[in-house]
């Protein structure tokens, strides 16, 4: 059996009891998504692919079931709030524009990246995942909001930026 970078050892967890335990894996994720939650709060900057990374990483790894995501950023890329809109299966989930423009339009936001993860841990996009994006694209172009990128979240990140999709 493969051991892990990081032993549950070092991390405890303070129980009601007053007695230390070590953390299990899902609680230190559920840590780790907490903290990034106040590291990248509103003001954020995501300039590069590089940027949303980590945070989108923390957010949307290890999860059992498909999430999509969407930053909402406004017109100097700085986040205006991260929201998880439609959850589906193990291998996939129902994205709808209309929703996605609603909420876009809610926030006041001038551009926008997606993010869903890979249950499967394999982040090569399928034709669904290049067909969605492309259609939020044109949606969100109606009404000039800009589309910098859509990551898949996996055993790595993949940026549609990067890979010229976009």
């Amino acid at each position: 059996m493969k051991k892990s970078a990081i032993s549950t050892a070092t991390l405890m967890v303070l129980e009601a009891s007053g007695e230390y335990r070590p953390a299990t894996p899902k609680e230190i994720l559920a840590a780790a998504k907490s903290a990034v939650g106040y590291i990248y709060g509103r003001g954020s900057l995501f300039t590069s692919p590089d940027s949303a990374r980590e945070f989108l990483t923390a957010k949307l790894a290890g999860r059992e079931s498909e999430c999509f995501a969407v930053l909402f950023l406004d017109n100097r890329h700085r986040l205006i709030e991260y929201r998880e809109l439609f959850y589906g299966t193990i291998d996939g989930a129902s994205v709808h524009p209309r929703e996605v423009l609603k909420a876009a339009l809610e926030v006041n936001a001038a551009a926008v990246m997606f993010a869903h993860n890979h249950p499967s841990g394999d982040t090569e996009p399928s034709m669904a995942d290049q067909r969605i994006t492309s259609r939020l694209k044109d949606v969100l172009a109606l009404v000039e909001i800009r589309v910098l990128d859509h990551f898949i979240v996996g055993r790595d990140v993949l940026s549609f930026a990067e890979r010229g999709l976009l």
